[in-house]
Parts: structure tokens; sequence; C-alpha cells
């Protein structure tokens, strides 16, 4: 024993021993580790969550479906889709004798009923563009652009700010195409008519679009976003690039706030309509340079063409288009319409006509054939096609467009007063512009033309500067 104690004592003085035993403590105790790691159904997760669809019971996965069906149901007939909430549980097997899926048609079936239909020639339309990320830099007295940014735009405080007063008064999206449908007149001609819009007693409707989605080079460095990116789950967000240069991803324009908003408050929302964006095409869409202009060999290029090219020398045009498409078909399928804004973003009221067929002929080749056909057109700078009411048979700049497949037409009246006007191949809407320059009108008392939507000294952002600094 004696002996035993003494080597004992011998093999502890002798550092370099000692390493060695640890070394194979630590790799007996990694072996084991390792093996209870593995020794594990290779199902399991590992992550102490609920067990994979794969490890359920078909009497579990079968609850996990209904409930997911049960979920889409609710999320239809908050949006006001009855029908189709309804045809989503009639379509589950069994469901007559499900007493809780039959009690969810009856409470579809009775909150449909409640409801009263909208009179399409008494919805009002408005219309922003793209909003203020960093006010300091927007607004500037100083320049031309930032004066202009200054009555023009929105920042994303008072967007915000605003959609949730309006839901608040019961305010509902609907889609532009929701006010019409066509029908068969006596001779065999298709007319368009009112359609029937239901919601419960008390809300109203609104039509909402946005001019210029563009991500033009004049809002370069002027705190706007810059384009609109997918993120890793196929989302639109916007890419942002801060005064000091850093790149951000997120929501910093008014698509993926307002998918956002509705996400979470579907009921602000008509049948999940979102708003229409009027595009030009001179710098391209939706943040990419996507227009034919682009070409190098281009000699008619202006400045900022010029410059923009020279810092992206790996510039190419269908890639451009490639990445353009890919976010136009993500808005349209959640929602989102198209608009042209003329290529030019030209003023149709003083341009001729041959300039105007010019210009729509680089529209659809530049635009159209990205986002695809649209029978809608957005006027730029508030002129129209001609007087208020029916236009006249022979107005050429309007049978040029309706030739086109245009059969929508909004121009810009910033008047409460409904501007709905149906002819029997057209509907024509008149838009209340929601910016600064308005802020600015209804504060100082000169127009009331917001009150019946919002309480415009509520929503203005703390960040705006004063208006004696801009509008003197």
């Amino acid at each position: 024993m004696d002996n035993f104690k003494t080597t004992l004592q011998e093999i502890l003085k002798n550092k370099k021993t000692l390493v060695i035993i640890g070394v194979i403590v630590v790799a007996l105790l990694g072996i084991l580790l390792l093996f209870s790691i593995f020794s594990k159904p290779a199902s399991s997760s590992g992550n102490g969550t609920e067990n994979s669809e794969s490890e359920l019971s078909a009497e579990e996965l079968l609850a996990l479906q209904r409930a997911e069906m049960i979920s889409n149901a609710e999320r239809l007939a908050a949006s006001y889709d009855y029908d189709a909430a309804i045809a989503l549980i009639q379509d589950w097997e069994g469901y007559a004798e499900d007493e809780e899926l039959s009690a969810k048609i009856t409470d579809y079936e009775t909150q449909k009923a409640a409801c009263v239909r909208i009179d399409p020639t008494k919805v009002t339309h408005i219309f922003y563009h793209s909003l203020v990320v960093d006010p300091e830099r927007c607004f500037n007295p100083d320049d031309y652009q930032g004066r202009g940014n200054y009555e023009w735009m929105t920042t994303i405080s008072e967007f915000n700010k605003i959609t949730q007063e309006m839901y608040d008064r019961g305010y509902v999206i609907v889609g532009i195409h929701d006010l019409y449908r066509y029908e068969t007149d006596e001779n065999g001609n298709k007319i368009m008519v009112e359609n029937d819009i239901y919601l419960p007693e008390g809300k109203k409707a609104f039509v909402l679009s946005f001019d210029d989605l563009s991500y033009y080079h004049s809002y370069d460095n002027y705190g706007y976003a810059s384009k609109l990116v997918l993120d890793e789950n196929g989302k639109v967000i916007n890419e942002y690039i801060d005064a000091e240069g850093n790149v951000h991803y997120g929501a910093y324009d008014y698509v993926p706030i307002l998918d956002a908003f509705i996400e979470e408050h579907p009921d602000a929302s008509y049948r999940g309509a979102k708003a229409t964006v009027a595009l030009t095409g001179y710098n391209g869409i939706l943040g990419y340079r996507s227009d034919d202009s682009y070409y190098l060999e281009n000699t008619d290029l202006n400045r900022d063409k010029r410059q923009w090219l020279e810092a992206h020398p790996e510039f190419d045009l269908e890639t451009e288009r490639a990445e353009a498409k890919k976010i136009a078909d993500a808005m349209k399928a959640n929602g989102w319409t198209f608009a042209s804004h003329t290529w030019g973003h030209l003023s149709v009221g003083t341009k001729s006509l041959e300039s105007l067929k010019a210009d729509n002929e680089r529209w659809q080749r530049n635009v159209a054939s990205i986002v695809g056909e649209t029978n809608v057109i957005i006027f730029a700078h508030g002129t129209d096609l001609g007087n208020w009411g029916a236009y006249s048979e022979t107005n050429e700049k309007y049978n040029y467009f309706a030739s086109e497949g245009f059969e929508i037409f909004c121009n810009v009246d910033s008047s409460p007063d409904y501007r709905v006007y149906f002819g029997d191949t057209y509907l024509r809407m008149g838009r209340r512009n929601l910016d600064g320059i308005r802020f600015y009108y209804n504060i100082t008392g000169q127009q009331d033309n917001l009150s019946d939507l919002f309480d415009v000294n509520e929503v203005i952002d703390p960040a705006r500067p004063p208006y004696e600094e801009f509008l003197d």
C-alpha cells in the first residue's frame, strides 16, 4: 500500500504526466458526448421543439391541417370575402357533420347578410409618392429638389399615422378594379358598369395609389430608399443607404410598410387589395435601371445617367430587367397592381398626340414588358385628356389611349367631393394628394379637404421643418 502511495505521489509531481492524463480524460468525455448525440433517432429535431409532421400520427396531422384551414378561412372573412371563406370550409371533407365548421359557415353568412352596398361613385381616391426616411436630408430649403421634396412628399411617420387614423375611422382599401364589372348590352357590346361591393355598415371604401416608384437619380442622397429587393422569404423590402453610406434592408417605403399593416389588420383591405403603383420608365422602375436608354452607346444620355453608368461598369440591362420583374411579380401576387404614368412623366394635356404615341411606345417596351399589361393610366402633373365628364368622341388623345387598351383614367384634383365618372367603356377618377403642400393649406386654414380622412395636426411629423422656411 505504501508503495502504491509513493508511486501515485511521484506521478502527481510529474506535470507532464498530468497533462497526458488530462488529454485522455477530455478525449473520453468527447467520445461519450458524440455517442450521445448520434445515438438519438435521426428524425428527432434535437432542439426541444415539437416533433416534425413526419412523426405526427395521421390524426394529429389532420388536426393540424384543419386548424390551418380555419385560420385561412378566418382571414378571408376578415377581409370581407365571405364566399371564399365559406367555400374553403366546404372543401373540408365532413364539414357538414362538424359542429365547429358548420358554426363558422353560419357566422360568415350572417356577417355577409349584414353588409351594405358601397356606391362606387362615392369612393374617394388618395395617393402618395415615395416616403421620406430621413427628413433632415430630404427637406432642404436651399435647393430646388429639397424644396420640392417638402411640397410633394410624405414621411414614413406621417404615412403610418394617416394609415392608422383612416383605419380607426373605418376606411377600407378597395382595388380600383373592384369598382366596376363588364356586362353585355342589347347590341352585344361590352360595357362597363358599377360593381357591387359590400362592406359592414359604417365602413368606407377608398382607392389608394402611389406615383413614381422608380427611385429616380434625383432622389439620391435625399434620404429615400434606393430600391426594392426580396428578402430570404421572398417578401418585398427596401434597400436604404444612410447618410454615412451604410446599406440597410427593411421597411423603408410604402410597399413593405403597407404589406405589414394589412398582414396585421386584414380588415383594412377588401379581399386583399393593396394599391395601384403608377410607373414612369425613363430611370427604370422599382430602383432598377431597366430602361433601354441606359445603353452605353446611347449618345442621348443625360448627366445623371452618364454618371450612374460610370459608377456601375458592370451594368447589364437584361439583369436589371430580370431583377425588376421578380419584384413586380411578387407585388402582383400580394395584391398590388400597376399603371402607366407615361414613360417620361408627361403632361398629357399639353403634349401633342405624336409625342404621346412615341412616349407610350417606350412605356410599353420598357415597363409593360416587365410588370405586365394594364388598363390604367394615371396622369402626371395633374393634367387630363379633357374636361370632366364624358370624353368627346372626337378626342384624339383619348381615342388613342383607348385603342391601346386603357380604360381607367385618373387625374389629380385634391377635392374631397367624389370625382368618379362611368362612361360605357371607361372609368374616370380624381385623386387627392396627401403631401406637404396639402398639409400646409389645411394647417393654415386656406383649405379644408383632409378632415374627412384624418386630423392633419395630429399626423404632421415633428421632424418636418416649419413651413415658413419653404413656402414663403
